[in-house]
């Protein structure tokens, strides 16, 4: 596995992050963009080959790397497993239900790895949170809070049409939903409020969605695309039975604790060097798990099941009434 020829496809704003990712990795990597390709190239050094058709990709290439607009994911991401290669895709999965879960199912029906782009999982900070919530630490986990903020995309018009990207809810908040159920378990009942405001020239866009766990735990979900010189931060307090765990990207501190100290439980150190990039490290643990090794902790499963949480709220958007989400069978 170690001589897989990757296919990015699409040289967007996200494919500078998966690029050096892949070349870090030592992978020998094929791009096609309808725009921007040979700028993406040029950038790192001209170390990768652009092609001129995604057929030309898929013929030349292991794994195929699906980093466009959301709206033509499921389209490329159908091609390559029909082709006979895994893929990792940007997140969401899709932009509807449907899509997200058939692809999921094509992919255990062809015996390809799917591998959804829900990069938060990487971060240092989150996966520290997981560790603890999984160990116990936190005991009985009973409010989650996360927000997320930065300036409003407004370079690329498709951001701002729900129709093909979802708006702030499945672009930028599906990671904090995704961490929700991660940390929670799966999802009942989910409640939305956006409020969009500014001008066409300087849009500004808010929303909070409030997830209601089997568990019997609540998640408050907060995001806003801001004003041009909004800096990008992040956060989150999670608090159980146990204690609480919480994380301001502002702060100089990853992340602050509350919890008992035992002799047994260490310090609270992120498992993932902050050094690293948290696309290199979601790239090389996709890549170990197709090469034989460990299962990646983020399956297609955890893809379709963000996508489906994200379009319920902007369906609680729609009706103003929450949105109840049913058991629904979808492959591993």
């Amino acid at each position: 596995m170690t001589d897989l020829r990757i296919g990015l496809v699409g040289a967007g704003a996200i494919s500078y992050a998966h690029m050096p990712a892949l070349l870090a990795l030592g992978r020998e990597v094929v791009v096609f963009s309808a725009v921007g390709a040979p700028e993406l190239v040029a950038a790192h050094g001209g170390r990768a080959t652009v092609v001129d058709s995604f057929e030309e990709l898929l013929g030349r290439v292991d794994v195929v790397d699906v980093a466009t607009p959301t709206s033509t994911h499921a389209g490329y991401v159908e091609a390559a497993l029909r082709a006979g290669k895994d893929v990792v895709c940007e997140k969401p999965l899709a932009r509807t239900d449907a899509d997200a879960a058939r692809l999921v199912a094509l992919a255990a029906e062809l015996g390809r790895t799917l591998h959804p782009g829900q990069v938060v999982r990487f971060f240092p900070e989150y996966a520290a949170l997981q560790r603890e919530v999984a160990a116990g630490r936190l005991g009985e986990l009973a409010v989650l809070r996360f927000s997320r903020s930065g300036a409003f995309p407004v370079r690329t018009a498709w951001f701002a049409d729900d129709e093909l990207s979802g708006g702030i809810v499945l672009d930028q908040m599906v990671h904090d939903l995704d961490i929700a159920r991660w940390l929670a378990g799966e999802v009942r009942t989910v409640s939305a409020v956006r409020r969009c405001a500014g001008t066409a020239e300087a849009p500004v866009q808010a929303a909070h969605v409030l997830l209601t766990h089997d568990s019997g735990a609540v998640s408050s979900v907060s995001g806003v695309w801001g004003p041009q010189h909004l800096a990008f931060t992040t956060g989150f307090s999670v608090s159980g039975t146990g204690g609480t765990l919480s994380h301001d990207s502002r702060a100089e501190r990853a992340v602050t604790t509350d919890l008992p100290v035992t002799a047994a439980a260490g310090a609270l150190i992120p498992d993932i060097d902050p050094a690293e990039s948290p696309y290199y490290v979601e790239l090389a643990e996709f890549l170990t798990a197709l090469a034989g090794g460990p299962p990646a902790r983020v399956t297609a499963a955890d893809g379709a099941a963000a996508v489906r949480i994200g379009n319920a709220a902007l369906e609680s958007l729609r009706t103003g009434q929450p949105v109840t989400l049913h058991p629904m069978e979808v492959p591993a």
